[in-house]
C-alpha cells in the first residue's frame, strides 16, 4: 500500500474520524437500517485481540530461583481496528460490496443496496454526457446516505470506469475526452502521467475517488489485437510487451494517485490472451498463462508502486487453476496475489452479477465463493442481486467462523484502504 496519502484520501481519513465521534455517540451495536438478519446471525463485536502470555522459562541448573513468570501486554488496537469493532456484521458484509449506480442517477435498487443492506461502495455505470457539475449532483444523492445506521458513518468509495476511448463513462462540460490506450501510450509515460493527472483532477472535482483503470493486460501482439475480443479489440491496451504495458500504464496509474484518485488496475493475471469477452461469453479460457509469466510484471509493477486496488477478471486460466474461475481460485487471489506479489490491498472482482461467465452460478454462490476464495470486494452492476449476495454472506458469517474472519479481514482491508492507516 501507499506510504503516502493522496488528497481524495486524506478527506476520507477527516470523514472517517469524525463518524468514529458519531458511531460512540449514536451507534452502540444495532444496524438501524432494515435488512435481512438470519436467525442465529452473530452481531456482537469483537474486543480487541490479546496475545498469549509466553510460559515461565524453565530455569538452569544451579541458577537459584527461577524468574518470576513474564507476560506480554495486549496488543494494541490500530484505528482501523477499533472502526472495524464499531460496525455490527450486518455494516461489515455492506463494506464489501460495490453496487453500480447509473451515472444519469441512481435507480432505485441501488439506494435500496446502499440504505438498507449497507452497502459500502459504488460505482457510476453506463454513460453521462451532462458533466462534472451533474455527476457531483449524483454523487451527492449516493454519499448523503452515510449514516451511523448504514455504513457506521465510514464514506463511500465512490467509483466509474474513465479508462479512455470507448470506456469512458463520464463526459460533457469539466471531462476531457480521454483518448484509448493505444494514442494515450504514443506520449510516453512523462506526458501521460501529467494528463492523468488532469483527468483524475476532473473525477475529483466530481466526487469520485476510485478510477476502475488502467488496463494492464499485455496483449501479445498487434496481429492479434482484433481477435482479443475484451482488450484488443477495443484498443485497450498500453503496449505489446510487458515492458511497455508496465511503464505506460503505470503511468496512468501513478498520474491518477497524484490527482488524489486510486487506480484499479485490471484485469488480472491478465485478459490479453482469450479470445471471448467473458461479459457476453461463457466459459472464457486463458490456456496460456503461468503463475509465473511475464505478462504479470505490470500488476507486480503497480504493487510495488503502491497500489491498493488489483481486479480480478472473470476467466478461467488453465494452467494456473483450470477448476474455478479467477474470482472463485484460492490460487489466484490468495496464492498468486497475496503470497507471490505481496499485495495487501482491495481484491476487487470485475462484475459478477451481469457477465455472461457466471451464470451457472447462482447470486448466493457467487459472492460465497468470491469471499471464500480470497477475495475482499465484489462488484455488482446489477442492484437487484445484493439482496441475495449480501443475504447469503451474512447467514453464512454468523454460522461459520472461519468464513466470518475472513469477512472481517476483508472489510477490515477496506477500512485501512479507506481510511489510509
Amino acid at each position: 500500500m501507499r506510504t503516502s496519502q493522496p488528497a481524495a484520501f486524506s478527506r476520507l481519513k477527516l470523514v472517517a474520524a469524525g463518524a468514529l465521534v458519531l458511531m460512540v455517540g449514536g451507534c452502540s451495536g444495532g444496524t438501524g437500517a432494515p435488512g435481512p438478519t438470519p436467525s442465529g446471525n452473530a452481531t456482537s463485536t469483537p474486543t480487541a485481540a490479546t496475545v498469549t502470555p509466553p510460559p515461565p522459562a524453565t530455569p538452569q541448573a544451579g541458577t537459584g530461583s527461577p524468574p518470576a513468570a513474564s507476560t506480554v501486554p495486549p496488543a494494541a488496537a490500530t484505528p482501523a481496528e477499533e472502526q472495524l469493532a464499531r460496525l455490527s456484521l450486518e455494516q461489515r458484509v455492506g463494506q464489501l460490496f460495490m453496487v453500480a449506480a447509473k451515472a444519469t442517477g441512481a435507480e432505485p435498487g441501488t439506494l435500496e443496496a446502499l440504505k438498507s443492506y449497507h452497502a459500502g461502495n459504488v460505482y457510476l455505470s453506463g454513460r453521462s454526457k451532462a458533466g462534472a457539475a451533474a455527476t457531483a449532483d449524483v454523487v451527492a444523492s449516493l454519499t448523503a446516505t452515510v449514516s451511523p445506521e448504514t455504513t457506521g458513518g465510514l464514506p463511500l468509495f465512490v467509483a466509474t470506469d474513465q479508462e479512455g476511448g470507448y470506456v469512458q463513462v463520464l463526459s460533457g462540460p469539466g471531462f476531457s475526452t480521454i483518448p484509448t490506450a493505444v494514442e494515450q501510450a504514443q506520449a510516453g509515460p512523462a506526458k501521460l502521467r501529467a494528463n492523468a493527472e488532469l483527468w483524475g483532477k476532473e473525477l475529483v472535482s466530481a466526487g469520485i475517488n476510485v478510477n476502475l483503470a488502467p488496463v494492464l493486460d499485455t496483449v501479445p501482439s498487434p496481429d492479434f489485437a482484433p481477435s482479443n475480443a475484451p482488450i484488443g479489440r477495443f484498443q485497450r491496451e498500453y503496449g505489446y510487451t510487458p515492458a511497455q504495458v508496465s511503464s505506460l500504464g503505470n503511468a496512468f496509474a501513478q498520474g491518477m494517485q497524484d490527482a488524489g484518485v486510486d487506480p484499479v488496475v485490471k484485469h488480472y493475471p491478465g485478459l490479453g490472451k482469450v479470445v471471448p469477452n467473458t461479459d457476453v461469453s461463457r466459459d472464457v479460457r486463458d490456456t496460456a498463462t503461468t503463475r509465473n509469466d511475464p505478462a504479470l510484471e505490470p500488476f507486480n509493477a503497480a504493487i510495488r508502486n503502491g497500489a491498493d486496488w488489483v481486479m480480478v477478471s472473470n476467466a478461467y486460466y488453465d494452467k494456473i487453476d483450470p477448476a474455478a474461475i479467477a474470482p472463485f481460485s484460492p490460487v489466484v487471489m490468495e496464492s498468486m496475489l497475496r503470497q507471490d506479489a505481496g499485495f495487501t490491498g482491495i481484491i476487487l472482482s470485475d462484475d459478477v452479477c451481469s457477465a455472461a461467465q457466471l451464470e451457472p452460478w447462482t447470486d448466493a454462490d457467487r459472492a460465497l465463493n468470491f469471499f471464500g476464495a480470497g477475495g475482499t470486494m465484489l462488484v455488482c452492476a446489477d442492484p437487484t442481486s445484493i439482496p441475495a449476495m449480501y443475504g447469503a454472506v451474512l447467514d453464512r458469517a454468523g454460522k461459520d467462523p472461519a468464513f466470518r474472519a475472513r469477512i472481517d479481514a476483508a472489510a477490515l482491508t477496506v477500512i485501512r484502504v479507506k481510511t489510509g492507516q
